[in-house]
């Protein structure tokens, strides 16, 4: 028995301090390459913030998911793998902010998509008056919306404090990640080494930009019906264990109150996961 206990002290000595140093790499290399990340969409969180906030969105799911479960009812397995469970789903919150970086990452990667035809446009008539291509850009960092304006502003204020153009723009498309912009900035650094018509070269780039938006918008709008199944059946389990668990709560306490009930729920909830993202898999088309 003393053995027993020895050992039980001793792993829960080393889960907590695996925890203590999981959390200082989250509170410290996590938060501050995630707010540098925040930084490139131009949303200036403090690391610190993001931790708390990363913290906070844990600590609330982890109790809300032990409390759905169950609580501290039922047999003491049954509590074990309900914590463990809460544990789990405390811990992938844990990237809630790196996952809504990415989804505003995209949000912002298409409005610049789409701003940038418009961008071409008036950089070709700029051109065709007689402007030199860094004067192109000052007019729309002028006259553009956000989030062209700021990353054209950003290149442009790296140009003046010495940093070369080539490299700004480089710079700028790595920030972006638009496909898009990749192909703006290799043809406008081939036509300055090869001595390319600019307003050609933007003209064509812009029906191509326009184009790929076109199919790309068709594709969402024929997938749409797949991507409304694939909701829908993710969240239909959930939502019949809810009402049956108030319109008839003892054919769904077997399975709260006892770590078989609670493991086949496990099951069905990584199984649906599976089918959401085999779903996500077959309905997402590259263009």
């Amino acid at each position: 028995m003393i053995f027993t206990g020895l050992c039980f002290a001793g792993l829960t000595a080393v889960v907590l301090r695996a925890f203590a140093s999981g959390a200082n790499v989250y509170s410290g290399t996590y938060s501050s390459n995630t707010a540098r990340q925040f930084e490139d969409i131009f949303l200036f969180i403090p690391p610190k913030r993001i931790a708390e906030i990363g913290w906070i969105c844990s600590v609330c799911t982890a109790l809300l998911v032990f409390l759905i479960l169950g609580g501290i009812g039922g047999s003491a397995s049954a509590v074990l793998v309900r914590s463990a469970f809460a544990l789990v789903t405390g811990a992938l919150m844990l990237l809630a902010p790196a996952q809504v970086l990415v989804l505003l990452r995209n949000r912002r990667r298409l409005r610049f998509n789409v701003q940038l035809v418009d961008a071409l446009t008036n950089m070709g008539n700029a051109l065709k008056s007689g402007f030199s291509i860094i004067q192109a850009i000052e007019h729309v960092v002028e006259n553009g919306e956000n989030p062209i304006s700021e990353e054209f502003g950003t290149m442009l204020h790296q140009t003046r404090v010495g940093v070369s153009f080539q490299e700004a723009m480089r710079n700028m498309d790595q920030r972006v990640g638009s496909e898009d912009l990749t192909l703006v900035v290799l043809s406008i650094e081939t036509a300055r080494r090869t001595g390319g018509n600019l307003t050609e070269i933007f003209t064509n780039i812009s029906h191509t930009i326009q184009e790929r938006l076109r199919i790309e918008n068709r594709i969402r709008t024929l997938t749409a019906q797949g991507r409304l199944q694939g909701i829908i059946l993710s969240l239909m389990p959930i939502f019949l264990g809810v009402v049956l668990n108030i319109v008839q709560p003892q054919m769904i306490q077997p399975f709260i109150h006892s770590a078989v009930g609670i493991g086949v729920m496990v099951v069905i909830a990584v199984l649906l996961l599976c089918g959401a993202l085999t779903i996500r898999k077959i309905i997402k088309i590259d263009v």
